[in-house]
């Protein structure tokens, strides 16, 4: 059954039962704050970035699976096998099919205990324990039922199957947590893999521009117009500029492996997505919940939110615990000396037992571990706030990001068409015989520096857009329900 039918269950029970000892649970009411920031964000991405301009749009919910936002079948297809093949997600879900069973089993204890007897067995007594009475050894036949039933009028079983219940949805919650934190890794390292590749992209074209200020330098040292320094200044800038792709083919294979245990594979077996910047599209609006509404979306907050339920239970349970126990039990059956009397009316037997036990002195324990419950208590709640706190933070520093990814970006095109320029008429100019190599050098090396800073502030503005829907809680699968809960 759901969440709000077993509280029903418990309710109810409770109210046959007498009272229930200790807090009842009341969700955390959420931050009273209207915006994530400071200053409102506004999100300047360069239009010329696939022509689209980013915009925030508050009170909205992203619908579907976060990741298609990029619109990449590739993407899709790499984050989906992801998923599939992923072993923490494997077994977390076998984590929680136990949590939910677990508390099916606690929850048994609410009803009555109804259990069936049967025996035989050759029976002989002492001549001492009898005295003068001799009775021969004898078998004997019995069959019959018991009932035994804990009296929860204090509420002790209500609360530990509360208890349970609020430990299954702390673990719902961390197997969606681990659900977010496997699709981002998948979505980050696909971008990682996307952005390496189009610094090597970069680089090749760069390197192919060396060769043409070789070959100009050449032409111009075999005309006698240059000295030996142009060439061989030519020649160690192409071998400067070969240095730089070993890191960046390493960030290849970095991702690339990554990808690969995520999968639940091995590097070796894993398969690489074939993946550039260009596939991914950026998303012209970035839909974001309310400050009011964050608490309830993402992952981390709603398990600190269940561990929080789960101490104010165990305060109850605590608390219960200095109360008597009361047991009720009855039994009946056919007792005989021989099967074939075994049912008949003369032969039936019952019995009915209360029981009571109550604590009078232990040390001190009990009270001690009431005590233990309320610190417990103390801490979850303030567990609870600081995550919260830290959810909000993240959004804060995502949304700032992308308005500084945006003034980054801008910033970089312009750099690099400036850059573009300059080395045109660096080479023109040396061409002419006005200029020397080391000018052409240095504005290669301007250019070359202001390219990759461009792949790289694209990239992270992909970065940071899945950063802030991760950081919202992202879109979680619906988790079905199973067991009694």
């Amino acid at each position: 059954m759901r969440r709000h039918h077993w509280k029903a269950c418990l309710a109810l029970l409770s109210a046959f039962s007498g009272c229930t000892l200790g807090p009842n649970f009341t969700q955390p009411d959420p931050p009273l704050d209207t915006r994530f920031t400071k200053q409102a964000t506004h999100t300047a991405a360069s239009p010329s970035v696939q022509g689209v301009r980013q915009e925030i749009v508050y009170g909205q919910e992203l619908n579907g699976e976060w990741w298609t936002i990029f619109q990449s079948p590739t993407l899709n297809k790499t984050v989906s096998d992801a998923v599939a093949g992923n072993r923490t997600l494997a077994s977390m879900t076998a984590t929680l099919l136990q949590a939910q069973e677990l508390a099916a089993s606690a929850s048994g204890a609410l009803y009555p205990q109804v259990g069936l007897t049967g025996g035989v067995g050759r029976q002989k007594y002492g001549a001492q324990f009898l005295g003068s009475f001799k009775v021969p050894p004898f078998t004997y036949f019995s069959v019959g039922s018991t009932v035994s039933y804990a009296l929860d009028y204090d509420g002790l079983i209500a609360r530990g199957v509360e208890q349970r219940y609020a430990m299954v949805d702390y673990t719902r919650e961390q197997k969606e947590a681990a659900y977010l934190t496997v699709t981002g890794q998948a979505v980050i390292q696909v971008i990682a893999l996307a952005s390496a590749r189009a610094q090597i992209a970069v680089l090749q074209e760069l390197l192919a521009q060396d060769q043409q200020n070789l070959k100009l330098v050449q032409n111009a040292f075999d005309e006698g117009s240059v000295a030996r320094i142009d060439l061989v200044s030519a020649q160690s800038q192409i071998a400067s500029d070969m240095t730089l792709f070993p890191p960046l083919r390493q960030d290849v294979s970095r991702a690339s492996h990554a990808l690969s245990i995520l999968m639940g594979k091995t590097p070796a077996a894993g398969s690489i997505p074939n993946i550039e910047l260009a596939d991914l599209v950026l998303p012209a609006s970035i839909p974001v919940s309310l400050p009011s509404a964050l608490a309830h979306h993402r992952p981390d907050v709603l398990a600190a939110e269940a561990r929080l339920h789960a101490a104010t239970a165990a305060v109850g349970v605590a608390d219960a615990n200095l109360y008597p126990k009361i047991q009720l039990s009855a039994a009946w059956g056919q007792q005989a000396l021989n099967a074939e009397q075994i049912f008949d009316g003369s032969s039936a037997a019952w019995s009915l037992i209360s029981g009571l036990t109550a604590p009078l002195f232990d040390g001190g324990s009990l009270r001690a571990q009431k005590r233990a419950a309320v610190d417990a208590l103390r801490a979850s709640a303030a567990d609870y706030q600081q995550s919260v706190l830290d959810a909000f933070g993240q959004v804060a520093d995502s949304l700032e990001a992308l308005d500084h990814d945006g003034e980054q970006l801008d910033a970089q095109m312009g750099a690099q068409q400036a850059a573009r320029s300059a080395l045109d008429l660096a080479r023109a100019s040396y061409a002419e015989g006005n200029a020397g190599i080391l000018q052409v050098l240095d504005a290669q090396r301007v250019y070359q520096q202001s390219g990759l800073g461009y792949v790289r502030s694209l990239a992270q503005r992909y970065l940071d857009t899945a950063q802030l829907i991760l950081a919202l809680g992202g879109t979680l699968p619906t988790t079905p329900a199973t067991g009694s809960e």
